[in-house]
């Protein structure tokens, strides 16, 4: 009797033993999700659009707001990245036929798209805007675009923002146009060549300072999530793809990625920036070919070098400051004399002589990276070597990287405070005046950047026609 009841109490556990271990392996993620593929074979590839926010190619580097992001998940997890731009049009049958493993493309999200794919966490909140020629007057609510034509690339979040209002009585003319980037036709807003168009808010902040005419009117929408997409049930990827995105905001990487792109836009000076669009045209021509020959012979980037010298001068050659600084580059007595400089008024004399220090000064941070380094020579050319050298030393006092710019506009303006300045060599500075100059150049340059060599991203009439005769 004994022998029959151990067998079947043998044969009861080795059931149960089965059963918790199916239970177990349905309760596990399968080995064959997307994001283990990704992993195996070392690579993901993102699908993005080939615009300033999304992905562009600037001196043989890949830039742009999306890109950076992409590459920031990419090091998470410890893998490449490949980029496809199949074409604003493409990119959902990119996703779907496996041609790539996730579209970062500042996606809103909406309810017919996520019928298509599935979203990750919101990453940036926007707000759809009508955007006008400044002067435009008589535009500024919904109703106002009764009787207007508006012109936008098909198949976006406007399409299907314009198409709800026209279904709510919105008398609007929707003109649609294939493959189109958004940026090209704020700038044909600039240009007159049409009236009224829609885009983004952070699109249009990213480009007022390359066209600066152009106006957000009015929004259209309430504010929209952008997120990535992933393929319908692809759980795996998702999740790691919203870990992620808490991680850099716990982090502070976003804040790094989104400053380098969006910092300082907020703040939109349309007369300093009409008045830099109309000197490029007025006055830069005179001296860029100076400018360029010498920046070459220093290695440095010419347009960042115009920058700086309009920031000084306004590329005015017998500009003189309220503390003697003369010149296109506002030379010094004291360097002038140095730098071999006899006629701080000749424009070229001037140049030479004040690129040369801007060398001199650049190689004296000899331990900091060179596109952090720049920085520091240039807040050295304002506001003097030595303030910038009493800031590191603040910075280290206060456990902060000396060698990092983010950390000079924290320190730098505390020279204005005895309690700061009282501790080191040269004393008081007005150590806000540098941070803001470092700001005002990078926003001169990101603008001779667009119009003059690699970066430009205006649209060429490469990716597809100009327009359609499409109406919504």
């Amino acid at each position: 009797m004994n022998m029959p009841l151990k067998m079947t109490r043998a044969r009861s556990l080795a059931r149960w033993v089965i059963i918790l271990f199916f239970l177990a392996l349905a309760g596990c993620p399968s080995s064959d999700t997307s994001l283990s593929r990704i992993l195996n074979r070392g690579k993901i590839t993102v699908i993005t659009d080939n615009s300033a926010h999304g992905y562009y190619i600037y001196r043989e580097a890949s830039m742009g707001f999306e890109y950076d992001l992409a590459k920031a998940f990419a090091d998470y997890i410890g893998v490449e990245l490949d980029v496809i731009t199949p074409g604003w049009d493409a990119i959902f049958t990119a996703l779907k036929s496996d041609k790539g493993d996730f579209i970062a493309s500042s996606l809103t999200r909406t309810e017919n798209r996520e019928a298509r794919v599935d979203f990750s966490r919101e990453y940036m909140a926007v707000q759809q805007q009508v955007v006008v020629r400044k002067g435009n007057a008589g535009l500024d609510k919904i109703d106002d675009l009764n009787g207007e034509t508006v012109h936008i690339r098909s198949r976006t979040s406007y399409h299907e923002r314009l198409r709800t209002l026209k279904e709510r009585g919105i008398s609007v003319t929707v003109r649609l146009h294939e493959n189109i980037p958004t940026e090209e036709f704020l700038r044909q807003v600039q240009t007159r060549e049409i009236d009224l168009t829609v885009a983004d808010s952070n699109i249009i902040q990213l480009n007022r300072r390359y066209y600066p005419d152009i106006y957000p009117a009015f929004p259209i929408s309430e504010k929209q999530s952008l997120g990535w997409a992933v393929k319908t049930g692809d759980r795996a990827l998702l999740e790691k793809i919203n870990e992620f995105f808490v991680h850099i905001k716990e982090t502070g990487t976003y804040a790094k990625i989104y400053n380098r792109y969006y910092a300082g836009t907020e703040i939109f000076d349309y007369v300093d920036i009409k008045k830099f669009h109309r000197r490029l045209k007025t006055r830069l021509p005179k001296y860029q070919d100076t400018i360029a020959a010498i920046a070459k012979k220093h290695d440095f980037d010419w347009r960042l070098i115009a920058a700086l010298i309009y920031q000084e001068s306004h590329f005015d050659p017998r500009a003189k400051s309220y503390s003697g600084a003369l010149g296109l580059m506002q030379l010094t007595q004291i360097t002038a004399k140095e730098m071999g400089v006899q006629d701080r008024l000749d424009p070229t004399a001037s140049i030479e002589g004040g690129i040369k220090y801007l060398h001199t000064l650049y190689h004296r941070f000899d331990k900091i990276p060179p596109q952090e380094r720049i920085k520091f020579a240039m807040a050295s050319y304002n506001v003097g070597y030595g303030h910038v050298r009493d800031a590191q030393l603040i910075a280290r006092k206060q456990n902060l990287t000396p060698t990092s710019w983010k950390t000079m506009e924290t320190v730098l303006p505390l020279l204005r405070y005895p309690k700061y300045y009282q501790q080191t060599r040269y004393g008081y500075a007005r150590g806000t005046e540098p941070v803001r100059y470092i700001k005002r150049i990078y926003k001169y340059y990101d603008i001779l950047r667009m119009k003059n060599g690699a970066g430009d991203t205006r649209y060429t009439g490469i990716a597809g026609p100009a327009a359609t005769n499409k109406e919504l």
